[in-house]
């Protein structure tokens, strides 16, 4: 139906993650009738993408150096780490701007379940930087899932007796949810993490 280089265009659309037939289709059509320019920059913005992005040598977070523009910055707090789960996190607490320590990211969640456990996420990167680096607090910041948990209380378990204060960022009901379709592990967290009133 469509010619050979449509269609792989199309196909190709349909990898990216929520894209079905119809969005695909509309995607590749409206590049077609964009200007050979704009295609151009779009087509090597790929191919740049994935030739020069990389991990992070020291926090594992994403970068197109080999240290990351955070870890190399001198004037983060360098006493405290931010422990997440996936490099894109990074960027959500950046684009919040209230954080001004180092990061971490670990390589996913410990899932028993699904096999996946310490060594498979990098927990042995992740402790090796805490005893070189003599942190005051580690934050814990991975979702608040049974693999979030566990994950959260094995850290906190093999940096006992450190000397380093580990915590949790909150989690809870978002403003403007109604109560009644909130799934009972966040409502148990929201009454744990509750805060008084100022």
């Amino acid at each position: 139906m469509y010619p050979e280089s449509l269609k792989n265009l199309i196909e190709s659309f349909k990898l990216l993650p929520g894209v079905g037939e119809k969005t695909a289709e509309r995607m590749a059509f409206f590049l077609l009738n964009e200007d050979q320019e704009k295609t151009d920059f779009f087509a090597n913005s790929i191919t740049s993408a994935k030739e020069k992005i990389r991990k992070c040598s020291v926090c594992n977070g994403i970068t197109d150096k080999e240290v990351c523009d955070i870890c190399s910055n001198s004037l983060r707090n360098k006493k405290v780490l931010c422990v997440v789960e996936d490099p894109k996190s990074i960027f959500l607490f950046e684009r919040v701007g209230s954080y001004n320590g180092e990061y971490h990211v670990i390589d996913g969640l410990i899932s028993p379940l699904d096999g996946i456990d310490p060594d498979d996420i990098g927990i042995d990167k992740l402790v090796k930087r805490i005893q070189k680096e003599k942190y005051d607090e580690i934050i814990i910041a991975v979702k608040p899932s049974i693999e979030g948990e566990t994950t959260a209380l094995y850290i906190k378990k093999i940096i006992e007796g450190m000397n380093i204060k580990v915590t949790r960022i909150a989690s809870g009901i978002p403003i403007g949810t109604d109560i009644e379709y909130i799934d009972s592990m966040t409502l148990e967290r929201a009454l744990s993490d509750r805060k008084e009133i100022e």
